[in-house]
Parts: structure tokens; C-alpha cells; sequence
């Protein structure tokens, strides 16, 4: 990476040196935090082209008025160099206007930082881990597991271009009783590869056709040695090979998407190792948790309801409903119990956490926390956690529910979809809503070629810039710096949305939000696509402009930056930029 500095970081820089000297000369006190001080497009872009919202944040720990403040710190921004005007808005904003070379500045940056525009140092080299997908091991992906997946792909990826290190996980939940009923499932289907007859799949037992594979194998090892055998000989057995054919076939799923993780956790080995004993002896210690019986549910008597004491962690104090099991009554660990002590081992060898999850588990959110919370606090690491809820997505065909996959046996596989309509589409669209909102994914509408389809509108304003620098290079001009003052306001508006990208990264990052770049990328689109059309009423604003070289070897420049631009933000996202439509 270069040391070119971009005009968002520059700017940073000079309202930094600014305070500075208010401290210095005593109207601002020394010492205070400046970590809310932002500085970013104005909300009306007629106002100028950055604000800053300095005098807003720090007047109130400086024990002054933000408008003096604001006076005073305008004062000096319109010292700066390339800054024509810094002007007071509202109780205390900043507007700043900026010279046009400024901005032909920044197009420069793009292109001496190529893939690197936009790269932050912000995370200052801290361990995030971030947790997404872990579904249970008892099948293939489905369509239930996507969003969440491509979203904590896309954060792990941000986060690095932001500066972080990051370990993407998978917690394998291969403990409870559901690999114990898809052990069950494949020794059905064992016996039918063996050819007994076996009729219907029994309710209860997984019913996919993904099992037979692994059955037939075991088949050819065992024979008939576990046809007739008690559960207790063939279970374990069954259940270990069956969880890891299922991991085979769950990373080759989410290979598809483009998709690997750096650790795959175990919860059978966090068990076997003894860490949710560990975690219950320090949290007794500490008065959280307790042994305890808990209230009646909802609708029982005491005739149709026995009282059982269990061990109890007290999350009552941390704002829940009723303090919560970490084992169960056959002295078996909860998903509770052997969660927190699986968080409380991540924590050991990062700075932070985050969880990506289903929004079904919104209930289990605050108890996990605080459990979390406590035991890092108490180990003298207390951690950031934070955990993101991804709202399930449905699946349309023109409008109709789509139909399951027989293979599956009750769901839509991921690789079906990836199949039918590619991994950039699936990836790209999961990130065209907030996460907590809900989605629907129609086959028709996101192979649409339209507008309205942010997939097709990013990926062509891409491929429309690549076809003008190969339309460009075929009449013998060629991308330049030389004249780029020729550029005028429309290109110049270009520009401004270009040059929010590196802010864009830093606030997504620390906000934990990589579709705050798939919005940010259609606005990119949008702004290119208009620029363009500009050129279909216009001749002389089109890119080529055959009679004058030199412009268009600075429009042509442009063009290219852009496409960097786009091919940096579609990178966090995990999706090409494809160059032909």
C-alpha cells in the first residue's frame, strides 16, 4: 500500500490540527475525547461537501456553547488549504466547500491505491472473531443458513479491509440430541442399503436423500454387524461418521458462496474437555449461578408438573424474565450451559466477538451476553460481544412460494439456488436489505435486468465502464492523468460520491453493517448510470470525445476509477465484477 493519503483522511487530519490549536491557545480544554467527531457529506449536498460535527460533541464536555465553538473552529478550517469557505449551519455544524483540485486529487488517489483505496487502519491490528453459519451437522445447507452466512462472510471481510485480524469460526453443535437422531436417521438407511425394506421415513428421523451416501459407505465397511445390534453398540459410531460426512458436505456448500472458515469448533471436544465445568465452577463462585428450581410453566399444575432442582445462572440480573438452566435434569448440559463456556474460550484468544445469528434466537441474546460478560469481566478480559440477528428469507418464484427440494426431504438447498441463478447474485442480494428486516428472494426478479435489480444495476454500471475503456483503447486512447482540469461539475459530482468510500468502510465497520456497502455501491451505479446518460442527449459529454484526446483520456481515467472503486466494493461483498453483460 502506498502512503497517498485520501481527501476523507486528509480532512480528518485537518480538523485534528484544528482543535489542536483551539487547545493550544486555551478555548478548548486539553485532554478531551474525540472519538464521536466525525467529519462527512452534509445532508443537503447544496450546503457544501464535508460537515463536521466538532463543535457539537465537544462543546458540552469543553463547558462552552457549540456555536462559539463552531465560530472559533471555522476560524481556523478556513486556514486549510484547498477549503473556500467553512460556514456555521444549524446550532453548531460545520459545512465545509472544498476546492475542485481537491477532488482531482482524490480521483489520483484512487488510482495510485488501486485496490487499496478505501483500506483502513482503524482496527489497529485487533482479533475480532466473528461466528456466522454454524448450523446444526445434520444435512446441507438450506436456504435458512444463506443470509446469515453471507453476511458474517462479508463482515469478516470488512473488518480486515478495516484494519482488524479476524478469525472466522464455525461452532459445530455435534452434542445434543440432534446428531443422536441423525445417527438413528443414517442407521435407517444403512438397513435399507443392506436391502430391508424400510417403508416410510418415520416422523422424528431426517428424511433426505443426502444420507444414503454415508449409509451406503457404512454398509460396505460393517455389513449386517449393526443391522440387528442394540442402539447402544452402533450409536456413537454412527453418530461420528454421519456429523463428519455431514461437515464435508456443509463446507462444500458453503464453498459455493465462496465461503471458508478458519476454525471449525467442536461443542462434543469443548464438552470432553471439561470447559463448561470450568465455567460453572467460577460462575458459583462468583454468586451467578446457584442451585434452583424453576417456576411452574405456563399452563401446568403441581399434579402434571414435578419440580426439579437445577443449576441456575442468575440472568434476573441482567434483565431477563427468569434466571435460566445451564444443565438439564439428566445432569446433561443445555445449549445455555455449553454455549457460554464455548464463548467464554473464543474470548481467550481475541479482542472481540461477534455472533451472527438467526433472529429465532433473539430470546437467548441478553442471558448469553451477560454470561459472557461476567465470566470475561471476571477473568480480568472482559470482551466486546456483540450479536447480529438475520431475519429468515423467503424463498419466491414470480411471486409463488417455491416448491422444496426432494433431496433435502423439507427445505431449498443452497446449492440448488447457487446453481440456478450464481453465487454473486445470491451473495450480492442477502445484502440488499438490513439484516433484521425481512426478505423475499424471487428466482425471477434477481436475474431481472433492471433498475429496480441492485445486482444487474452495480454489475452493469462494471460492465459498461469495462466495454468503454475497451471501446476506447480499440479508437487508440488510453485512460490519463494529463489534463484531468478539463473535467467539469457533472464529473466532478462523480467524484464526491467516490470519494465517500473510504469513510463509507470505516463507519460500516464499526457499525458491524457490510450492506451498508451493497447500498453505497447502487449509489455509486446510480450516479455512474446518470453521468452516462447525460452523454446520450449531450455528444460532447460522453466518454469518447473523438476530436479532443486529451479530455477524453481524463474521462476515460475517470471511467477506470470508478470501475476501481466498484471493484473494491463488490471484493467486500465476495462478489466479481464482471466486465461483459
Amino acid at each position: 500500500m502506498t502512503d497517498t493519503q485520501t481527501l476523507h483522511a486528509a480532512f480528518a487530519g485537518h480538523i485534528d490540527a484544528a482543535l489542536d490549536a483551539l487547545e493550544a491557545a486555551g478555548t478548548l480544554p486539553a485532554g478531551l475525547s474525540r472519538s464521536a467527531v466525525a467529519v462527512e457529506p452534509p445532508r443537503d449536498l447544496s450546503h457544501g461537501d464535508l460537515a463536521t460535527n466538532a463543535a457539537m460533541v465537544l462543546a458540552k464536555p469543553a463547558g462552552t456553547n457549540p456555536r462559539a465553538l463552531a465560530e472559533a473552529l471555522s476560524a481556523q478550517l478556513d486556514k486549510v488549504p484547498g477549503v473556500t469557505g467553512a460556514e456555521i449551519a444549524g446550532p453548531g455544524f460545520i459545512n465545509l466547500k472544498i476546492d475542485p483540485a481537491a477532488w482531482i486529487t482524490e480521483l489520483r488517489a484512487i488510482a495510485a491505491l488501486g485496490s487499496d483505496y478505501g483500506r483502513s487502519t482503524i482496527g489497529g491490528g485487533k482479533m475480532i472473531n466473528v461466528e456466522y453459519v454454524s448450523a446444526n451437522p445434520t444435512g446441507p445447507m438450506h436456504m435458512g443458513h444463506c443470509r446469515g452466512a453471507v453476511v458474517g462472510d462479508a463482515l469478516a471481510t470488512l473488518l480486515e479491509f478495516a484494519g482488524h485480524k479476524v478469525t472466522r469460526e464455525y461452532y459445530v453443535n455435534d452434542a445434543g440430541g440432534q446428531v443422536d437422531v441423525l445417527a438413528r436417521s443414517v442407521h435407517l438407511r444403512y438397513r435399507e442399503a443392506l436391502g430391508e425394506a424400510v417403508g416410510e421415513v418415520p416422523d422424528g428421523l431426517y428424511p433426505g436423500d443426502y444420507l444414503i451416501g454415508v449409509a451406503t459407505e457404512l454398509a460396505s465397511e460393517f455389513g449386517h454387524k449393526y443391522a440387528k445390534a442394540p442402539e447402544a453398540d452402533w450409536l456413537v459410531t454412527f453418530r461420528t461418521r454421519a456429523v463428519t460426512a455431514m461437515l464435508v458436505m456443509i463446507k462444500a456448500d458453503l464453498a459455493l458462496l465462496g465461503i471458508h472458515h478458519d476454525l471449525f469448533s467442536s461443542e462434543a471436544e469443548l464438552q470432553a474437555a471439561g470447559k463448561p465445568e470450568e465455567a460453572e465452577k467460577w460462575l458459583r463462585a462468583h454468586d451467578l449461578v446457584y442451585d434452583g428450581q424453576l417456576d411452574a410453566p405456563k399452563g401446568k399444575t403441581i399434579e402434571d408438573w414435578e419440580p426439579v432442582e437445577l443449576p441456575l445462572f442468575r440472568s434476573t440480573r441482567f434483565g431477563d424474565d427468569q434466571d435460566r438452566p445451564i444443565k438439564k435434569s439428566d445432569g446433561s448440559w443445555t445449549y445455555f450451559g455449553a454455549d457460554l463456556a464455548y464463548h467464554f474460550q473464543k474470548a481467550a484468544s481475541a479482542d472481540a466477538l461477534v455472533d451472527i445469528w438467526g433472529a429465532d434466537h433473539a430470546g437467548t441474546v441478553k442471558r448469553i451476553k451477560a454470561a459472557v460478560a461476567a465470566l470475561t469481566q471476571g477473568a480480568g478480559q472482559e470482551k466486546s460481544f456483540e450479536i447480529k440477528l438475520v431475519q429468515m428469507v423467503q424463498l419466491l418464484r414470480n411471486g409463488e412460494p417455491v416448491k422444496m427440494s426432494k433431496r433435502s426431504g423439507n427445505f431449498v438447498t443452497l446449492a440448488d439456488v447457487v446453481q440456478e441463478v450464481g453465487k454473486d447474485v445470491v451473495r450480492f442480494t442477502m445484502l440488499t436489505r438490513k439484516p433484521e428486516a425481512q426478505m423475499d428472494f424471487d428466482f425471477a426478479k434477481v436475474v431481472e435486468a433492471s433498475k429496480d435489480n441492485p445486482v444487474f444495476y452495480v454489475q452493469y454500471a462494471n460492465a459498461r465502464i469495462a466495454s468503454t475503456l475497451r471501446k476506447g483503447a480499440e479508437a487508440g486512447f488510453v485512460p490519463s492523468g494529463e489534463a484531468l482540469d478539463q473535467l467539469g461539475a457533472e464529473e466532478l459530482e462523480l467524484i464526491k460520491v467516490a470519494a465517500q468510500f473510504p469513510r463509507l468502510v470505516e463507519a460500516a465497520a464499526a457499525a458491524r453493517e457490510p450492506h451498508r456497502v451493497a447500498f453505497y455501491l447502487y449509489d455509486v451505479a446510480g450516479a455512474f448510470h446518470a453521468y452516462w446518460n447525460v452523454g446520450n442527449d449531450r455528444p460532447e459529454k460522453r466518454f469518447i470525445v473523438a476530436q479532443d484526446g486529451k479530455l477524453t483520456g481524463a474521462r476515460l481515467y475517470l471511467a477506470a476509477q470508478i470501475g476501481q472503486l466498484l471493484k473494491n466494493g463488490l471484493a467486500l461483498l465476495g462478489v466479481e465484477a464482471v466486465e461483459e453483460m
